[in-house]
């Protein structure tokens, strides 16, 4: 007998598991979720999705439970309150890990990270031979629409800065849409992250670097959401940036003494 919230309860042919899970953390996103879980299945109709609610005040915790009575490709992690995003992917992580997906995605609910563009994500995986393949913005190829011109020069300059202090060859190193490798994930030490803000996405790229696993861009449009607030605000960017220039400084360190570079 077949669990029903195991990946092969849900697969379209019951012998053959489905081994990719895209998480999508949410917070007061309840315009956002049931058109961001349809577009994602669209174009990928075997993908499951995870999302992983902190308990939002909205309702999109109900709603997404409502999607997954309906379709077994939809799976809800419901948390205690807003312990900040890398909290909840590090919940989804590991509660794919455990119910045995090969590859885990990040993804926001807003919209900004186009459902249509994971195909091109998965597929340089593959034929990269890569260990992360992360959605770029700053790459040749990549675009942002709708975004004020003054935040557009922020984050560009925040990801040159933590590119020169940490010695990264990434170009969008703040970048949110991803796809590991399991094998990856349990490569970097995912129980020692600490980091719960949006400086959690440098945290990973500087661990997969430090592991010595290959990553790879692909050029994405990023579009800024329609519906529902940003949670960025100065504050998280000055956390990123201090956290960066203290991982940047550490892994120099080890690099003159001859260490290894800490996670």
């Amino acid at each position: 007998m077949i669990d029903s919230n195991s990946p092969e309860a849900a697969s379209p042919e019951a012998a053959e598991p489905v081994p990719v899970l895209v998480i999508i953390p949410t917070y007061n996103e309840r315009d956002n979720i049931e058109p961001i879980v349809a577009r994602v299945h669209q174009s990928n109709p075997r993908v499951h999705v995870l999302v992983a609610d902190d308990n939002s005040p909205d309702g999109t915790g109900e709603i997404a439970d409502k999607l997954a009575a309906d379709d077994d490709r939809v799976k809800v992690m419901h948390r205690a309150g807003k312990q900040g995003l890398g909290a909840a992917y590090i919940a989804g992580f590991q509660w794919g890990m455990a119910n045995g997906y090969q590859i885990l995605i990040e993804m926001d609910a807003d919209g900004s990270h186009r459902p249509e563009d994971l195909p091109a994500l998965l597929g340089a995986l593959e034929r990269e031979g890569a260990d992360l393949v992360i959605g770029s913005r700053y790459v040749k190829g990549g675009e942002i629409k709708n975004w004020p011109k003054s935040r557009e020069i922020l984050s560009k300059g925040g990801n040159t800065y933590i590119h020169l202090i940490m010695g990264l060859k990434v170009r969008d190193v703040t970048a949110g849409y991803r796809v590991f490798r399991r094998s990856t994930l349990e490569a970097i030490g995912l129980d020692s992250v600490r980091s719960a803000g949006y400086c959690f996405q440098t945290d990973l790229t500087r661990r997969v670097n430090n592991a010595g696993l290959r990553i790879v861009e692909v050029p994405i449009t990023f579009i800024e959401r329609e519906r529902g607030q940003s949670k960025m605000n100065r504050s998280i960017i000055v956390e990123s940036l201090w956290r960066a220039t203290s991982w940047g400084v550490q892994d120099r360190i080890a690099q003159l003494t001859g260490g290894r570079k800490r996670r």
